[in-house]
C-alpha cells in the first residue's frame, strides 16, 4: 500500500511568471511608444481580471526576489493559456519584459482522506476500488470547499501575494513516497490543520505541477498583512509533513496592481489614458 498515490482533483492551469523590465528600452522610446506600451498592459490586465472563457489574470509588483513583476494567470485549459502568454509576449509591452522565473501547474486538491478510506474496503487497483474511488471523487467535486480550492477566487481586500514552489523529499531514511497512504493521510490532516488557523487572514492556493513543471506543487498565498506569510509559513515549517518531508524553492512577495496603477508605476506621465 505504500505506492498508493492519493487521488486528485483538477480545476485550472496555472502560469506564474516572474519578470524584469528592460527600462533603457523602455525609456528610449518616444512619448506615443511609452502611451502605447501603457495603454496595452493596462488593457490587459483590464479585460484577462475574469475572462468569459473562466479563470483570471493579476499583476503584482515583486518587493526583492530579483523581479519588476509577477504575472499570476488561471485559466481552464493549456491553449488558453497559451494564447494568453503568447498575447502578453508578442505585445510592445511584453517586448520589454525578460521572464527571470516561470512555474506552470494546475489548481488540485488531494485526497488523501478519501483513498485511504477506500483503500481499506476494497484491494487498491481492484473495480471495487476505482468505483468506489471515483464516487468518492465526486462527492468531494460538489462541495464548496474543493469548489472553493479548484476554481479560486480571492478578496478584493487581500492586496499580498507570496508564491512559492515546494517538493516532497526522497532521500533515504526521508521518502515521502514511500510511506504508506494512512501515514500520509495522517500528516497532511496535521498540515492541514495549522493551515485553518489563518482562515479569514490567508487564502491559500495549492496546484500541483508533477509532470508538468521541476517542482511538484506551487502554494500562492493571498493576505491582508504581509507579515501573515512569515507566520503562517514558519508555524508550518514545524509540522512534520514540512521539517522532515519538505523542500522548498524560491519566494516572490508582491503588492497587487490595479490597471489604473501602470502609468504612474511606469513613471509615464505623458502616457495617461
Amino acid at each position: 500500500m505504500s505506492a498508493l498515490p492519493p487521488a486528485t482533483l483538477e480545476g485550472w492551469y496555472a502560469l506564474h511568471t516572474a519578470v524584469v523590465m528592460d527600462w533603457r528600452a523602455f525609456r528610449a522610446l518616444d512619448a506615443s511608444g511609452r502611451a502605447a506600451a501603457v495603454r496595452e498592459v493596462q488593457e490587459l490586465f483590464r479585460t484577462q481580471a475574469s475572462p468569459s472563457e473562466g479563470g483570471w489574470s493579476a499583476a503584482f509588483g515583486v518587493v526583492g526576489g530579483g523581479a519588476d513583476w509577477l504575472f499570476v494567470h488561471f485559466r481552464p485549459t493549456l491553449e488558453r493559456l497559451n494564447e494568453l502568454e503568447l498575447r502578453l509576449r508578442q505585445s510592445r509591452f511584453g517586448e520589454l519584459l525578460q521572464p527571470v522565473y516561470e512555474y506552470l501547474s494546475v489548481t488540485e486538491a488531494g485526497l488523501y482522506h478519501a483513498t485511504s478510506e477506500v483503500a481499506r474496503e476494497a484491494e487498491p487497483g481492484s473495480a471495487e476500488f476505482e468505483r468506489a474511488l471515483a464516487a468518492r471523487a465526486e462527492e468531494e467535486l460538489r462541495t464548496p470547499h474543493i469548489r472553493t480550492r479548484l476554481y479560486p477566487e480571492v478578496p478584493a481586500e487581500m492586496r499580498y501575494v507570496s508564491f512559492y514552489p515546494m517538493s516532497k523529499r526522497r532521500a533515504p531514511g526521508q521518502n515521502w513516497y514511500a510511506l504508506g497512504i494512512e501515514e500520509r493521510t495522517r500528516l497532511m490532516r496535521d498540515h492541514g490543520l495549522t493551515g485553518r488557523r489563518y482562515a479569514g487572514r490567508i487564502f491559500q492556493v495549492i496546484t500541483g505541477s508533477i509532470g508538468l513543471d521541476d517542482w511538484e506543487w506551487g502554494v500562492t498565498l493571498f493576505a491582508r498583512d504581509p507579515l501573515d506569510f512569515k507566520r503562517i509559513v514558519t508555524e508550518m515549517r514545524y509540522d512534520e509533513a514540512s521539517a522532515v518531508y519538505g523542500e522548498f524553492g524560491r519566494f516572490f512577495t508582491g503588492i497587487r496592481i490595479s490597471p489604473e496603477d501602470w502609468p504612474a508605476l511606469l513613471r509615464a506621465e505623458d502616457a495617461a489614458v
